[in-house]
């Protein structure tokens, strides 16, 4: 049974992730059909609106996408099943096409979405959150780092707030997401069904006459409270050079939200949270296309550290997603295994491309 639902109605090509008791975390398979669905569309003169939504348990909406399917990271790379290298070069080829995507794409972000629903959406010419959305890139959290694109999109927030998502996994609720620049408008979520449907309805518009009256109305100007933990430091702690001077810094600031981010970045994995501080800040000079690149290069050394010595079981990525989704104890053994212990030496080759250029597995991308 398919994991996605696709139609075409009046012009509008819909989508419905359909693997809710997951939180339609993405398959290999659900990468394949979306590239193939969207692949078919952009090339179908009867399709000039493209929009995807979620769903849950009980229906539509609730729910947009948890990420990638992180259980088959895990025993794939114990495996050593070949499907996780394709699963990665799939899923950042769908993240460029979507980038580039001729057609208006329209993205209703109800529910969670992290990861993998991140690169989904981030490309979509109209990002719709609601009241209900709950979106972060907490990857660091299982020795992962913000792919997906997120060296490109995270960069481009304003100010230094990439680097503050990106290392501490903040989950951005609701216009969270308007402040921060990765959605476009906010919408009650009651009123998610009805704005699907207006997409579809009245067929004396064209349907991208429909997609522009809906864009104009999600983008009215919403009411954004500055949320809790966009600390005005932010901006001045996290330019900072390296990771050393961010956690010197907290350590050193006065107050509430210092002591709270310095205690997240204590619980990530170390490793990891210096190469998303990289990743980062050489994604703010990347094309979309280059950065994916660069985060196939690194999503690789994550389950083939041969630098460290360490992969399969022993590998950062396959440790945290056993802490957190396998054994769920909550006590990942980060090795090394404080922020002071990583060197420029176990950095670096994650940014090395284990392929020669002419043989890289997006060498195509553009």
């Amino acid at each position: 049974m398919s994991q996605i639902q696709s139609e075409i109605v009046a012009g509008v090509g819909l989508i419905t992730l359909d693997r809710p008791e997951a939180l339609n975390a993405l398959s290999l398979q659900m990468v394949i059909d979306l590239t193939k669905v969207f692949t078919d569309w952009r090339d179908d003169p009867n399709v000039d609106v493209v929009a995807i939504r979620g769903s849950n348990k009980r229906g539509v909406f609730g729910a947009f996408c948890a990420g990638g399917d992180i259980r088959f990271f895990h025993d794939a790379a114990i495996a050593q099943d070949p499907a996780l290298e394709d699963f990665f070069t799939a899923e950042y080829s769908l993240n460029n096409l979507l980038y580039s995507y001729p057609k208006p794409y329209a993205a209703f972000m109800d529910g969670v979405i992290m990861g993998g629903g991140m690169g989904l959406a981030q490309g979509a010419d109209l990002r719709i959150v609601s009241d209900r959305t709950k979106m972060a890139m907490p990857e660091t959290n299982i020795g992962l780092f913000p792919d997906v694109g997120g060296g490109f999109f995270l960069s481009r927030t304003p100010g230094h707030l990439g680097e503050y998502l990106a290392l501490t996994g903040q989950m951005l609720i609701g216009s969270d997401a308007l402040a921060a620049d990765l959605a476009d408008g906010l919408v009650a979520s009651d009123s998610m069904p009805e704005l699907w449907a207006s997409l579809t309805a009245n067929t004396q518009l064209s349907a991208t006459q429909r997609f522009e009256q809906l864009s104009d109305l999600v983008s009215l100007p919403s009411p954004v409270s500055t949320p809790a933990w966009q600390d005005p430091q932010i901006d001045t702690i996290f330019a900072l050079p390296s990771l050393m001077d961010i956690v010197n810094a907290l350590e050193q600031a006065k107050g509430e939200w210092p002591a709270q981010t310095l205690a997240c970045l204590r619980q990530r994995s170390p490793l990891m949270l210096h190469v998303s501080l990289e990743q980062i800040r050489r994604g703010r000079q990347l094309t979309m296309a280059d950065d994916l690149r660069m985060e196939r290069n690194i999503v690789h050394h994550c389950f083939h550290t041969e630098h460290l010595d360490r992969s399969g079981t022993s590998s950062e990525t396959v440790e945290g997603i056993r802490a957190l989704a396998v054994d769920k104890d909550n006590s990942p053994a980060w090795n090394p295994a404080r922020i002071e212990d990583i060197t420029s030496d176990m950095i670096e080759p994650f940014f090395t491309s284990p392929w020669p250029a002419d043989q890289h597995p997006l060498k195509d991308l553009d």
